[in-house]
């Protein structure tokens, strides 16, 4: 990736419904040039998609939790990842190191709605030992998945 790639990853995490049009005269290039390049980033996997951001609180997706699962022996991630797959409020869900296996972020209408999915993803997963759940107040910073342009030397 160059500094032209990289102006154009920000304009369309700006705006990904820029035309490229709008994203070559903010880059200095033009319309097609500006298609091969994100045709190659896409090609390259540097993006990976393109997608409409959802606010669930508009949805009535109004509580927000980060749950850590703890498991007794080992799990292993693939396991780990069907058993959140079966969940549909499991936002996002990682291994870590420490103490926990997996961090988990959940959606849900409400406290009532987090209690239950919470069972049901203690029940999805083998071996769960113990969960610890924070419950979110507000949002700070919000990337939505965008990265520095370059990693900090």
């Amino acid at each position: 990736m160059d500094t032209i790639d990289r102006r154009i990853v920000e304009v369309l995490l700006d705006d990904g419904r820029a035309s490229l049009a709008v994203i070559g005269d903010r880059v200095g290039l033009s319309a097609p040039a500006v298609k091969r390049r994100v045709d190659r980033l896409v090609a390259d996997g540097v993006i990976r998609g393109f997608t409409a951001v959802l606010d669930p609180q508009h949805l009535g997706w109004g509580t927000e939790a980060y749950v850590e699962l703890h498991c007794q022996g080992t799990i292993g991630p693939a396991e780990l990842r069907a058993a959140f797959a079966s969940v549909p409020e499991v936002q996002d869900a990682a291994t870590v190191t420490g103490q926990a296996d997996a961090i988990v972020r959940l959606v849900a209408r409400d406290v009532r709605h987090l209690e239950d999915a919470l069972e049901r993803l203690r029940n999805a997963a083998r071996n769960v030992e113990r969960t610890e759940t924070a419950i979110v107040l507000s949002r700070l910073v919000e990337r939505g998945g965008a990265l520095p342009a370059r990693p900090l030397e």
